[in-house]
């Protein structure tokens, strides 16, 4: 079996770009599942349900988030309408919203859960207790965790601490994609950072001139998408649906 991972999309660009593509690329990698991480979708960033709507029409059987999973007013009628959409599973229980998703694929049952790292982001419960609470509540060995988190380190550790027990651990959130993937030693497959999806000459989607004019200047600048063109960053990973351990792990970079 094969999932297709799609790194963060940016803003109404990046849905679109996808849009015109990601037909062909799932027919291209014999894509049999399609997760997407949505948080930035809408135009300034989060997910609104037009942003969400147009990932699920385009074949997102999961849609995950990170830090900005409640960027909208209207969240949480999002996260109550539609359920392949995930937050980070650790935030508190109180919080709305569901921190994975087990899809039921006839021949075998498919788990995507979402967490969010804690180095330089959001002080949530412990990344590393939280996701072996929530292994022991799966009941299917094929597990693909989205790290949405900051620090290479944290996600490294990550990886090498669910070696074996997890299908994957795709890295985003720094929207920059890294050459390290790998299937390690255990099965499981690993890449620190899958990329994005949008407008490739920006500052992480966003208009060149508005970034370095904040980083130069420190005064407030309303972010905006860039209009240069677009290209799409992810990863296909295939597996053994019966062990749940990785075969190989692919890079896609599509312009």
């Amino acid at each position: 079996m094969r999932l297709m991972f799609i790194g963060d999309v940016v803003g109404g660009v990046g849905c679109n770009f996808l849009a015109s593509r990601i037909h062909g690329l799932k027919s291209r990698y014999r894509a049999d599942i399609l997760v997407v991480n949505g948080e930035n979708s809408a135009t300034g960033n989060g997910i609104t349900d037009v942003s969400a709507g147009m990932l699920t029409s385009l074949g997102a059987d999961v849609i995950t988030t990170g830090n900005h999973a409640f960027k909208r007013h209207e969240s949480q009628r999002i996260y109550d309408a539609i359920p392949h959409l995930i937050r980070p599973a650790n935030f508190p229980n109180e919080v709305y919203g569901r921190g994975w998703y087990v899809l039921d694929m006839g021949r075998a049952r498919v788990a995507v859960v979402n967490m969010l790292g804690t180095a330089f982001l959001e002080p949530l419960a412990n990344p590393f207790f939280k996701i072996d609470e929530i292994l022991e509540k799966l009941d299917t060995k094929n597990i693909f965790l989205d790290f949405h988190a900051e620090a290479t380190a944290e996600k490294k550790a990550m990886g090498y601490y669910l070696d074996g027990r997890v299908t994957a651990v795709i890295g985003t959130h720094t929207h920059v994609q890294t050459a390290d993937e790998t299937v390690l030693e255990g099965g499981t497959a690993y890449i620190t950072d899958a990329g994005m999806t949008g407008p490739e000459e920006s500052v992480l989607g966003v208009e060149k001139s508005l970034a370095i004019s904040k980083m130069k200047l420190h005064i407030p600048v309303k972010f905006t998408e860039a209009k240069t063109k677009c290209f799409i960053n992810g990863v296909v990973i295939d597996f053994d649906e019966k062990t749940g351990r990785a075969r190989s792990i692919e890079r896609i970079v599509e312009r």
